[in-house]
Order: C-alpha cells, then structure tokens, then sequence
C-alpha cells in the first residue's frame, strides 16, 4: 500500500484560473460601484477549515493563505483605483460641460469658450461673455453658428490667437483673406499678432495701414485748409498740387503759363511727395476721400510749370512764353451737390414743321394738290413748256 506524500507546492491551472476571474469580477463591480467594499467574513468557520486542511500539508494551507491575501490586497487596490478613476472622470465630465461647438464653413470646431471671453475685445470675445444677453443663440443640437462667410482653414488659423496669442498664416490662406477675417472678428493684425511666410504680401498690407493712417493726417492739418479756402472763395472744387520744399515758383505776370494753374493751390511738403510716389498709397487716399463724401476724385501725377526759361518770338510778333515743367502729385476733388442742373442749359423750343405723325403724312402723300384759280390772290401763273432754239429770241410771256 503506498503511501500518500504531500500534493505539490505548484497550484493547479484550474485554480489559478478560477482565481483569477474572481479577482477580474471583483475589480469590475470595484469599478462600476465606488461604494463598493468586500464582505468580511467571520473567522470561526474558516479557521476549522484551516485546521481540518492541516493534514493535507503546508502547501496547500499557504496557498490558501496567499489566495485570500490576494485578494483582499486587490480588492483595496481595486477600490482606490475605481474612486480616483470616478474623480477624473467628473473632472472631465466638468471640462465637457465648459465646451461649445462651433460650426463654421460646415467644420466643427469643439472649444473651450474661456478662450474666447480672454479676449473682450474680439467680436467671440463679446459674444460669448453675454450669452444671457443672446447675442448668439444656438441651434436644436446646441451648436453655434458663427463666422459666415469665413473659411475653415482661416477659422482654424485665427483660433491660434486665442489659444497662443499670434496668428500663423498657413501656406493654403492668402494673406487678404486673413486679413479680411481679421477685421471681420475684430482681432488686430500686425506684425506682432501675425506670422506670415510670404512677407511680401504681410508688408503690403501693414503699408495699407500705414498709407489710411498717414493719410488722414494729411488730409486733416494740409489738405483740407486748402479746401476751406476754396470754399470761402464760393468754389466747390478743389485741386491741389503737392511741390518739395526745394521747388521754386516764379512765374512772368505778363506771361502767366497759359494752362490755368493760376487756380491751383499749392502744398509744400516733401513728405507728401514722396508719399503720393507710390500708385498703391494713391489709391488709399482716393477711398478715404469717398469715404469722407467728396466726388470727381482724382489723383495722380502732372507736369506743373515752375520759371519762366525764354520767350520767343512767334511770326508777327506774338511772343511765347516757355517755362520749365517737373513732374509732381496733384489731387483734384468736388463738394458740388448739383453738379448735374449747374452744368444744365436750357434751350428756347421752336414748334418742329416736320411731320412726326405717320397717319398724316401719308394722307400728305395721297392728296392731290389742285391748282390755284388764276382770279384768285397770289395765284402762280401757269406757263406751257416752249421749246427754245439758239437763234431765236426768247418769247414774251404776256404774248
């Protein structure tokens, strides 16, 4: 009869197996229940259990021992998990709730609206920082639609300056349309708030900037004391033309140039010249004076007599002034409200004697015209036709 040894120190597989779904089951209902905690047992029963299994050897006690250890030591890990994981799920939960959705150009965009309120001095910034004063309402999904007009990719650029304080222009948007949006959110563009690629475009509208600003000085401390003195004369235009401070005007009062500049005001500013060089600061000045109500605007550069060079003399004596002529700015705008009736003239209407009625005319054409009686007051005398010869006399009428 052989003898029973002790079982080996290694658990089986089914054990290890069985086990082990208990602790996943255990770490599960942890998870799903955060109040969740395992029961205590009572230490009687188990302990007979442990006395009864004494005889089957140390090993299976140990394992016994160990498997309970184990799981207790689970189930207090599996509990601490679950609560942290509980936390940041509300944290999240909370982050969430903070979100809106914007759609633009068909595009969502989720974000956080604080962004957005960062900034009150953006259009996003006003909007979202009064919400209860519906400035914006959502849709049926709760989803705000906003900048129309505006594409994606541009939305997605600006959304930069918010989150990082600059615009990166990528490669795909064109600096105009940047630019547009720009003005259009209210966000400033500069060369501190934009970054840009291709320089040649970003400086080209910071010069368009410049050019507005400069401008407007101009037009308020040079320009428009030249205007009011035209006004004061009754005249309701005005042209202006702008000389360097280096340009000398002598002109011959008996042979004034004969082109009518004596009506021109002039402005001596260097600055000014070579800020009307450039066709793209033209045209900037031209749309602020539509902008500020002027008409009949035009702008661009014109020879302008300065001295008088020589006279010579014409065939009978007339003599002829020539003078030198350069090449400078001139500006040339008009106030007049009733252009059209000052320009109209009236004419003394004469009854026409054609005939403009077709009925009539054709009656006219049908009529047959009867000769006059010869008894009667201006009537025409009729005269056979008589055949004349060369060598005869021609015949008296009366005969």
């Amino acid at each position: 009869m052989s003898h029973k040894g002790p079982p080996s120190t290694s658990p089986s597989s089914g054990g290890n197996e069985r086990l082990c779904d208990k602790l996943n089951a255990l770490s599960t209902k942890a998870a799903n229940d955060p109040n969740f905690a395992p029961k205590q047992q009572s230490s009687g029963p188990r302990n007979r259990v442990r006395s009864s299994m004494t005889d089957e050897g140390p090993a299976k006690n140990q394992l016994c021992g160990g498997a309970t250890a184990a799981v207790s030591t689970s189930c207090s890990t599996t509990s601490s998990y679950a609560s942290n994981l509980c936390q940041t799920h509300s944290h999240y939960s909370n982050i969430l709730s903070d979100r809106v959705t914007l759609i633009v150009d068909n595009t969502r965009f989720v974000v956080n609206p604080a962004i957005f309120t960062a900034q009150q001095h953006t259009m996003l910034g006003r909007m979202f920082s009064s919400l209860e004063n519906n400035w914006t309402r959502p849709n049926d999904k709760g989803e705000y639609e906003v900048a129309q007009g505006i594409s994606a990719a541009v939305f997605s650029a600006i959304l930069d300056y918010y989150k990082h304080g600059y615009i990166r222009c990528p490669p795909s948007v064109s600096v105009p349309e940047l630019r547009e949006a720009c003005d259009y959110l209210l966000i400033p563009f500069d060369a501190t708030t934009v970054k840009c690629q291709n320089l040649r475009c970003l400086l080209h509208e910071l010069s368009n900037d410049g050019a507005r600003a400069q401008f407007e000085k101009y037009l308020e401390e040079l320009i428009l004391p030249c205007m009011v003195a035209s006004a004061k004369k009754g005249e309701r235009e005005c042209h202006i033309v702008v000389l360097i401070e280096e340009d000398i005007v002598d002109w011959d009062e008996e042979f004034p140039p004969p082109m009518g500049e004596e009506y021109s005001q002039i402005i001596y500013s260097t600055l000014m010249y070579r800020f009307f060089k450039y066709i793209e600061n033209r045209e900037v000045a031209k749309q602020v004076l539509k902008e500020r109500g002027l008409k009949k605007i035009r702008l661009g550069i014109e020879g302008y007599p300065t001295y008088k060079e020589k006279i010579k003399k014409r065939p009978g004596g007339r003599p002829e002034v020539i003078y030198n002529y350069v090449q400078r700015p001139f500006l040339h705008m008009s106030w007049e409200k009733e252009e059209n009736k000052s320009r109209h003239v009236d004419f003394q209407c004469v009854r026409s004697k054609s005939i403009t009625n077709l009925v009539t005319a054709s009656e006219a054409e049908n009529q047959v015209v009867q000769p006059p009686h010869p008894d009667q007051e201006g009537a025409a005398l009729l005269v056979a036709p008589v055949e004349i010869y060369p060598d005869e006399p021609i015949p008296d009428p009366e005969n």
